[in-house]
This record gives C-alpha cells, sequence and structure tokens, in this order.
C-alpha cells in the first residue's frame, strides 16, 4: 500500500470517526438547504456524506476542492486526489460508479496512486404513501423537470432512500485501474455526443490489500 495513500487515509479517518452514525432523511435535507449544499438532489445520501467528508477534509489539511484534470475537479487533495462516494449495503449490486476515466488515468500518472472514499450505509426506503417523496418535492417547491420527464414517460417511480446508518468508511486505493476497475458508458449528452466514461469498482472483489477500513458500532 503506498505510504501517501496511508497517511491521507489515516489524517482522514482521524475525523471522519466523529460524524453521526444515524441520518434522518428530513433533517439530513434541510442541513443541506442550510448551507445551500445540493439539498434538492434525490440521492441524498451521497451528498450528504460528500459535504461532512470536505468539512473533515478541510480540517485535515486537505485542498478541497482538489486538483483538477480536464473538466473533473477531484473532491479533495492533499498528497494524493480523492474522491468521495456513499453505497447502500443492502442493494443488488456492489459496483461503484468512480469518476472520469481519462482524469483518473491523469491522476494515476502525476502521483502514482488515487484514492476513493466510500460509506457503507444501511438504508431503509420510503413508504408506500411516499410520504417522504412527497415532503422533499414540496421543500423544493414542487416537482422537477426530470420528475415532470418521467411522468411523461409513465417510467416507474424509484423509492426514495429514508433514513440510513453509517456502519463503515472504506478507503480504496486505486493504481491499476484496467485490473481493479470496470468502464461505466454514460450515454449522450443532448447535443448527441457520448458523454465521458468513468470508471466503475466492483466493492465485493477488491484486492483486501488496497483497502482499509474505518467501522462503526
Amino acid at each position: 500500500m503506498d505510504p501517501r495513500f496511508k497517511s491521507d487515509a489515516a489524517d482522514l479517518s482521524a475525523r471522519l470517526k466523529s460524524l453521526p452514525t444515524q441520518w434522518d432523511g428530513m433533517a439530513a435535507i434541510l442541513e443541506l438547504k442550510e448551507a445551500d449544499f445540493q439539498w434538492r438532489q434525490m440521492e441524498w445520501i451521497g451528498f450528504y456524506f460528500e459535504f461532512h467528508a470536505l468539512r473533515c477534509a478541510r480540517e485535515s489539511g486537505f485542498t478541497v476542492p482538489g486538483i483538477r484534470y480536464g473538466h473533473t475537479c477531484f473532491d479533495a487533495s492533499k498528497r494524493i486526489n480523492w474522491d468521495f462516494k456513499a453505497h447502500a449495503i443492502k442493494s443488488h449490486t456492489h459496483t461503484l460508479i468512480a469518476n472520469d476515466v481519462s482524469a483518473t488515468d491523469a491522476s494515476i500518472k502525476a502521483n502514482r496512486v488515487h484514492g476513493l472514499v466510500v460509506a457503507l450505509l444501511d438504508v431503509t426506503y420510503n413508504d408506500d404513501a411516499r410520504s417522504f417523496q412527497k415532503w422533499h418535492t414540496a421543500l423544493k417547491g414542487g416537482k422537477s423537470a426530470y420528475e415532470q420527464e418521467r411522468e411523461e414517460r409513465t417510467a416507474v417511480s424509484r423509492y426514495r432512500k429514508r433514513d440510513a446508518l453509517l456502519r463503515e468508511i472504506v478507503f480504496v486505493e486505486i493504481i491499476d485501474p484496467k485490473r481493479q476497475c470496470g468502464i461505466h458508458r454514460q450515454g449522450r449528452n443532448s447535443n448527441g455526443k457520448p458523454r465521458p466514461a468513468k470508471y466503475s469498482v466492483d466493492l465485493e472483489s477488491l484486492d483486501k490489500n488496497a483497502i482499509t477500513m474505518l467501522t462503526f458500532r
């Protein structure tokens, strides 16, 4: 394991271990709204973790945001570059969508290693009446253009994550993305041009030597 990865992970762990473990969705979104940080987003657990992880990174001497490569700016950097992600444990897949392929390759070329910080959460979902979703929609002042377009397509609306329990934070060392990662194709932009591909990481198949964990009780 690269010593710079280990040092950065240790610096972050010292702060992240004090994070609250029980996340109430309504309270979390109101906290994000107060800070004017991505509070309208449906996948609030990722942005709630990012919000607190960025604060911890600043307090640990990291540069926030991190280094930019092309159109991609990583979340934070110190000895190496880092991205912050969140993932629901009880999911049909444990594949995590990471960042832009070319930017990640540039990060590894510059530093020989790239880091991911992944919060693993046990989540509960909205009730059958979708009361949490309705509350969030009302808070935003109505349905988004995306929601309206989905309804026009008669597409099924996913159940929203209502609450979350923080179980672990995993620090993932990426040194050989061709071996460690897959490729996630994003489709096309509105102008028809393909979106840049991103790396994907299968959390179940990671080499144990490439990760370190912070466990919560």
